[in-house]
C-alpha cells in the first residue's frame, strides 16, 4: 500500500476547490495527458472523470469514479485501467496550522495491477506520488499567493471555521 504525504502552504479549503474541480484532474494527476467529467457533478458519489494517458503513440482511455467523498475532507477514487485492472486511490485533506496536510494511499483493487503488486511496484508507486503531490502544491500555492496579490491592501481576511484556515 503506497501511503505518501504533503504539507502545503495553503488552507484545505484551497487545496479542496482543486480537488473538487473536474475539469483540473490531469493537471496534478501525474500520468495523465488529458481529462474531463464524464458522469454525474464530480465529486459527488459515482460521478466520473474520463481521462486519457499516453506512452508515444499509444493512448489509453478509462475513467476515474468517486467511491466516497466528504467534502472538504476525504476523496476515494478508483480508477479503471482497462487490462491493467483498477485502484483505488484515498485523498485525505487535514488542517495543519495555517496549512494543509494532504495525504494519499493508493492500492489495486482487481485486474493484472493486483497480480503483479510488489515492492517495486510500490516504490514507482511513489515516486508518482511525489510527483503528483509536488504539483498539487504548486497549483494550489500559486493559486493561493495569486489570491492574496489581488486582495485590496488593508482588506482582512477572517477564518472561515472548521476549514483549519487561521490566516487573518
Amino acid at each position: 500500500m503506497a501511503v505518501r504525504h504533503r504539507l502545503i502552504r495553503t488552507s484545505p479549503r484551497d487545496v479542496w476547490a482543486v480537488l473538487a474541480d473536474g475539469t483540473r484532474y490531469a493537471e496534478w494527476v501525474v500520468g495523465t495527458s488529458s481529462s474531463e467529467p464524464v458522469r454525474g457533478q464530480w465529486p459527488q458519489l459515482g460521478s466520473a472523470i474520463g481521462f486519457e494517458v499516453r506512452f508515444g503513440p499509444l493512448c489509453l482511455t478509462n475513467e476515474t469514479v468517486v467511491r466516497r467523498c466528504v467534502p472538504g475532507e476525504a476523496l476515494e477514487l478508483e480508477a479503471l485501467a482497462g487490462p491493467l485492472g483498477t485502484a483505488r486511490i484515498a485523498i485525505e485533506v487535514r488542517p495543519w496550522g495555517d496549512h494543509c496536510l494532504v495525504i494519499v494511499d493508493e492500492h489495486p483493487l482487481r485486474g493484472a495491477g493486483g497480480l503483479v503488486h510488489n515492492v517495486g511496484v510500490e516504490a514507482l508507486i511513489q515516486i508518482r506520488h511525489r510527483a503528483m503531490l509536488a504539483r498539487l502544491a504548486k497549483i494550489c500555492e500559486r493559486e493561493a499567493a495569486e489570491e492574496e496579490r489581488r486582495r485590496p491592501l488593508g482588506q482582512v481576511v477572517s477564518p472561515v471555521s472548521g476549514t483549519g484556515d487561521a490566516r487573518a
